[in-house]
């Protein structure tokens, strides 16, 4: 159908994996319905992928993003921001080494209000923002990954080799989740700028509507950095899957209808890509179903 809303892609990998998904038991313990092989697109110059028909919070997916920017591995500065979507790693490391079963809260606030305690049992060792921003070579030397595929865009904007990744196989044991999201590749044609992401794991229900609204966020940052403009996001989802404690809240979701896909506004251009402060960004005409509530699998 021509005139489809683009979130159906959505929702028909939601049902997909209902229908069909492979049952299997996985890291978390909890248990998965999964697929192998998803691919969506979007234009993102006619609108985000924020999704309508739960309300996604894509503050927080834009202050993830912006904490992945600055290299920082430790996740002070996100409890600062009142993010607290990486808490549980850590809270977890601490409470099996330590044995004291603290709550989350208690434990965040901690690690919010003292510096010694957030570096001891705050860092999620060399996750995304290290390998973007300070990948290790062999000799030592640290490549930022952020800035060459800037310099790329600027000079030799037709290149086939515009991308970054974070899986860095020397340094994937030490890290508190490998990264899901694993490469980005970009594009340009007719000065507008596609991004592709490619993920290896899919928590479909939770972590994929954030992992669409950061990818776009940065998206729209290196675009504006670039003067271009915004062409299309694709993504390709390798382990596609729903947690079984998720199933009701997905067949929740399949009910409701999409509402008119928002825009992502840029209220300023700083002078580089580290300057963006979550200030700096608008969701226009954003009018989603209620939020839908589940739990995180660690």
């Amino acid at each position: 159908m021509l005139n489809r809303h683009p979130e159906y892609q959505y929702l028909d990998l939601l049902q997909q994996v209902l229908d069909h998904g492979d049952k299997r038991v996985d890291r978390t313990g909890v248990g998965t319905l999964s697929i192998f092989g998803a691919l969506t697109r979007f234009d993102v110059g006619a609108g985000a992928p924020i999704l309508t028909t739960k309300r996604v919070f894509w503050k927080t997916a834009v202050k993830e993003m912006l904490w992945f920017l600055t290299g920082d591995t430790n996740i002070q500065p996100l409890l600062k921001e009142n993010v607290r979507i990486w808490s549980d790693w850590p809270l977890a490391r601490y409470r099996k080494e330590t044995g004291d079963p603290v709550s989350q809260e208690v434990f965040e606030a901690r690690i919010v209000a003292d510096d010694a305690f957030a570096q001891k049992w705050g860092d999620l060792g060399p996750v995304y923002g290290k390998q973007w921003r300070r990948w290790r070579g062999p000799d030592g030397r640290e490549h930022d990954q952020i800035a060459g595929i800037i310099h790329a865009l600027k000079t030799n904007p037709s290149s086939r080799r515009i991308l970054f990744h974070g899986w860095n196989v020397a340094e994937i044991d030490e890290m508190a989740l490998p990264p899901c999201h694993m490469v980005y590749q970009f594009h340009v044609s007719k000065d507008r700028l596609s991004c592709l992401l490619l993920q290896r794991s899919v928590d479909l229900f939770l972590g994929c509507p954030f992992n669409w609204a950061g990818a776009v966020a940065l998206q729209a940052m290196i675009a504006q950095q670039c003067d271009l403009d915004l062409g299309e996001f694709i993504w390709v989802g390798g382990d596609v899957h729903l947690y079984l404690n998720q199933l009701d809240q997905a067949r929740l979701q399949l009910t409701r209808a999409p509402r008119p896909m928002p825009r992502l506004v840029l209220k300023r251009k700083p002078s580089s890509i580290d300057g963006y402060r979550i200030e700096d960004f608008e969701v226009e005409d954003y009018d989603p179903h209620p939020h839908i509530a589940a739990e995180v699998a660690v």
